[in-house]
């Protein structure tokens, strides 16, 4: 577990952080989102790009919150 992380924003910036260090397996823990739109879309939109193609992992969410690999995100 590393240095807690929230994005502030999850716009194309946002999640283009997210999924590199992701994909780098940066030692960084994200525990939270700041954005206006749902966990639905958010989710969509971090599973699905069309420039960097599918995200790699699991992706799912609840009213609150965005699930990555079984960790939960508050929104």
């Amino acid at each position: 577990m590393g240095v807690k992380v929230a994005i502030n924003g999850f716009g194309r910036i946002g999640r283009n952080v997210f999924r590199a260090a992701f994909k780098k397996n940066v030692d960084l823990e994200f525990v939270a989102i700041n954005d206006l739109t749902d966990a639905k879309t958010l989710a969509h939109l971090l599973k699905y790009d069309s420039t960097f193609g599918k995200f790699e992992g699991e992706v799912s969410y609840t009213d609150d919150a965005l699930i990555v690999n079984g960790k939960e995100i508050k929104i």
